[in-house]
């Protein structure tokens, strides 16, 4: 468990990052805020205290021995971005460069930016690559661990199922997959568009096992993650949020998917931020 301290310091940087993504999308007029919001306490915990990384990326003597993460979900890349420029990945000013002509920081990751692994998007294909990524490191015999981080939308996709079903075929006990269980897509509500539920029940047919949390639990958060890391078998964290969370008028609103906010929202959810 984390102590006081690490818990108030974690919310802090997590509040920084909800202010980075009003920002970044702001700035660009364009991105995907209510998702970003509900995933920036789940990135928090998991790159500054559970992930090993490789800030220097390249140049990195650990470079080799860093923990792989993948953003399934891609299109939340301005929490990803504020995350990795908090750990050491690039400066903070080059976040408002975020979907600007020539920028690293397009709208969906890509391998130019320090710190990303593979270029993701197309909703449905980062599980199948994780489980590439996790086979590959057991044959190097490379301890690395391997994190994907997943929209409950895009578990409506099949190649996310067989994913589920190769990484228990083949014992990936070194990938620990996270779902952003907002209940809400583009379209509106999940389980009325193509229900999930019981979800637990379903990764768990799959031979996987299932940690479900708040996803807004900081300790919840990082303890799940610590326990997923000695699990012998692959784990899937399914992470309870809300969309939008932190900014009140965004809170469980599906048309907050994919909008930047007028001058007027911009400053009210600041505010709420500050």
């Amino acid at each position: 468990m984390l102590s006081e301290i690490e818990v108030e310091e974690l919310k802090k940087l997590a509040k920084e990052n909800r202010q980075n993504i009003i920002k970044m999308v702001h700035n660009a007029s364009s991105g995907h805020i209510g998702g970003s919001l509900s995933s920036a306490d789940i990135l928090t915990v998991l790159f500054h205290k559970c992930m090993k990384n490789a800030p220097k990326w390249h140049e990195d003597e650990n470079f080799e021995k860093r923990d792989r993460f993948i953003l399934s979900k891609g299109h939340v890349s301005p929490a990803y971005y504020s995350v990795l420029s908090q750990v050491g990945y690039f400066d903070k000013e080059e976040l408002l460069t975020f979907r600007k002509f020539g920028s690293r920081l397009q709208g969906h990751p890509m391998p130019e930016c320090p710190g990303v692994e593979v270029a993701t998007g197309s909703l449905g294909q980062g599980l199948s690559i994780a489980c590439g990524v996790a086979i590959s490191l057991k044959l190097d015999k490379n301890p690395a661990n391997v994190f994907v981080l997943l929209g409950d939308g895009e578990l409506q996709e099949g190649n996310v199922w067989e994913g589920f079903m190769n990484g228990a075929q083949h014992n990936l006990d070194n990938l620990i997959a996270i779902i952003d269980r907002n209940n809400l897509q583009i379209d509106g509500c999940t389980e009325k568009i193509k229900a999930l539920n019981p979800l637990d029940k379903k990764l768990k047919a799959f031979n996987w096992d299932v940690i479900e949390i708040d996803g807004h639990d900081i300790n919840a958060i990082y303890e799940a993650i610590e326990n997923a890391k000695q699990n012998s078998k692959p784990t899937a964290i399914i992470a309870n949020t809300i969309k939008g969370k932190g900014v009140s008028f965004m809170e469980n609103n599906a048309g907050w998917h994919g909008k930047a906010t007028n001058d007027e929202e911009f400053k009210k959810a600041m505010e709420e931020l500050a």
